[in-house]
């Protein structure tokens, strides 16, 4: 059977018995076109997919890395093309998978956005320090830029796991794994004066949390995200403005002053290395527009 029949039969078959989205046989019509027209440009006529082998179709990748596609669109195109050759196999028409052994590119690693440090500066002293609203966000905000917390693991605080005295805080990480982090000295001012006050917002004794709605609950991520949100808006051009930019920006500051990176792991709560090395790659970036800037000849 001829490759564009193949495709539109494999299309239908996406819709009709395995239900999938418009959106993503939309996403798969656009691939497979695309490899239509590579076959096309190759071979200069239509041809039969028990023509094709292997070599015939491992130059597609770099036909489309020639049109200057990104690494995650190459993913997702040369997965399209191998659902289809899986259909192919199972419907009969070829023996074998033909594409099963040529490689997907790996996944692109984004890099992190993060606040300069005088924009967080600029973040903590926008807080009101009279309302109790405004101190509970403040003293949240700064935890979270001074220990890195997740905003899950920092809402997850009961009062009695902070030690301001020592200056750290006991947190409990994903896969229940619990890890000590240090608190600076802005966040344990902050914080002292949220809990001074915390009783105006408690309505219930019983009560553990240490971050609490004005009801007296638990602080939620959807509340908070919303006023971390509002309050970036004025001070960063940071594309994201969420509470995972703080924890970023931790990171990223301090990498940059010269910590290790097996600490700054720790403090994170990374399983791996590899998992904090991209703020590695973050500082190196910042250090080459440094050197651009700044060099003569950069």
């Amino acid at each position: 059977m001829d490759l564009k029949n193949t495709i539109n039969n494999y299309l239908d078959f996406l819709k009709v018995q395995k239900n999938y989205s418009l959106h993503t046989i939309e996403s798969y019509r656009k691939a497979l076109s695309q490899f239509e027209t590579f076959i096309i440009d190759e071979f200069g006529n239509e041809v039969d997919v028990q023509l094709l082998d292997t070599e015939d179709v491992r130059p597609f990748l770099g036909w489309l890395y020639d049109k200057d596609f990104k690494r995650n669109s190459l993913r997702q195109k040369i997965s399209a093309v191998k659902s289809f050759f899986k259909y192919c196999v199972k419907k009969g028409l070829i023996e074998e998978n033909i594409v099963s052994a040529i490689s997907t590119p790996k996944r692109e690693k984004k890099l992190p956005s993060y606040m300069m440090k005088n924009e967080v500066s600029e973040l903590m002293d926008n807080f009101d320090d009279e309302d109790i609203i405004q101190l509970r966000n403040k003293a949240l905000t700064e935890l979270l830029y001074s220990s890195g917390l997740r905003i899950s693991e920092a809402l997850n605080l009961n009062v009695n796991e902070l030690n301001l005295a020592s200056k750290t805080i006991r947190v409990m990480g994903k896969g229940r794994k619990e890890r000590i982090v240090p608190i600076g000295n802005q966040a344990i001012l902050a914080l002292k004066k949220y809990i001074e006050r915390r009783s105006e917002l408690l309505k219930d004794s019983s009560e553990k949390a240490l971050f609490l709605t004005p009801k007296g609950k638990r602080l939620y991520q959807v509340a908070a995200y919303r006023f971390l949100n509002k309050s970036m808006k004025n001070v960063t051009e940071c594309k994201q403005k969420s509470p995972h930019i703080l924890r970023h920006s931790f990171a990223t500051h301090l990498l940059d002053n010269g910590a290790d990176i097996k600490s700054v792991g720790d403090m994170l709560g990374h399983a791996s290395l590899s998992t904090t090395q991209i703020y590695t790659h973050l500082s190196i970036e910042r250090l080459k527009e440094i050197y651009k800037m700044a060099h003569p000849h950069g």
